[in-house]
């Protein structure tokens, strides 16, 4: 079975760094009017009137592959002090590593950084390095919401849409969404640059439910991100995300069916948040 799992490099790229994972995978083909239409977008989004998350949050989860321990991924906002033409940036970094067996056969050693805006929370600057079973590449990206342009490590410019995010930024933005704006069954949509293309992210909101996982019990709230069938679902209702039904709004446990298994990743560790967590004491 390690043979065959250290073969299947699609699906050790998923496993080493989930949020890639969720914010890669999740994403829909653009269509020709994507620029025409995505501020009409980004205005229709309901946002919530508080600070979600601060400086020095740190988040910290296991990922699993079926019944194996395959790796650890952290996401957190640094206690720095930036700021890009006057304005407050937070920088806020997601790593991943795979770990044990995994890490023999297929070695994992993702950074993700984003430089994102303090109040709006649209990126100023974004830098992917990856090494991947020695597979190894870098990207950087520097977004000028004003000219409505991305410049990129290849020096080459896109055309963006005003506030479109980067797959790190995509992840902070949605937490500051106020849930209780939409209903069970709508589809949330974030625009964002994934590989220097544009992606719209389309999210389905499912309702409430609690939740078990190895750090305990959470009231929560459930979503299934609209995934591509093919590479690694069968079906495109595979991946469900769990959200703390506070707000945090910290994901808990996201959970895919995939061709050859299954992908799990559960919250294990937190450091300080905003408000209390929507945990049910033991």
């Amino acid at each position: 079975m390690l043979e065959y799992i250290g073969s299947n490099s699609e699906l050790m790229k998923r496993i080493g760094f989930f949020f890639s994972f969720l914010f890669v995978l999740t994403s829909m083909n653009a269509q020709n009017d994507f620029i025409d239409s995505v501020e009409n977008r980004l205005s229709e989004l309901h946002r919530v009137d508080y600070e979600v998350f601060k400086k020095g949050e740190k988040l910290e989860y296991t990922v699993h592959y079926g019944f194996i321990d395959a790796g650890i991924a952290t996401i957190e906002v640094k206690n720095e002090n930036h700021q890009f033409e006057g304005r407050d940036v937070l920088h806020v970094v997601g790593k991943g590593k795979s770990k044990g067996a995994f890490d023999w056969f297929f070695k994992v050693r993702d950074t993700y950084e984003s430089y994102i805006d303090a109040e709006l929370v649209h990126p100023y600057l974004f830098k992917r390095d990856v090494s991947e079973g020695g597979y190894e590449f870098q990207q950087q990206y520097v977004f000028k919401h004003d000219s409505n342009q991305m410049h990129t490590h290849k020096n080459t410019i896109m055309d963006i849409p005003y506030g479109v995010q980067d797959m790190l930024s995509a992840y902070y933005f949605a937490r500051t969404l106020d849930i209780e704006a939409y209903n069970i069954g709508d589809v949330i949509v974030l625009q964002a640059v994934v590989d220097e293309e544009l992606e719209p992210l389309k999210i389905r909101y499912l309702g409430k439910e609690t939740i078990e996982v190895r750090n305990g019990t959470f009231k929560c709230l459930k979503f299934q991100p609209l995934v591509q069938p093919g590479r690694i679902f069968n079906d495109p209702e595979d991946l469900t995300v769990y959200i703390s039904d506070d707000e945090n709004k910290v994901p808990i446990l996201c959970k895919a069916n995939v061709l050859v298994g299954s992908i799990k990743m559960e919250l294990t560790d937190y450091e300080n948040l905003n408000f209390p967590i929507a945990k049910i004491a033991d």
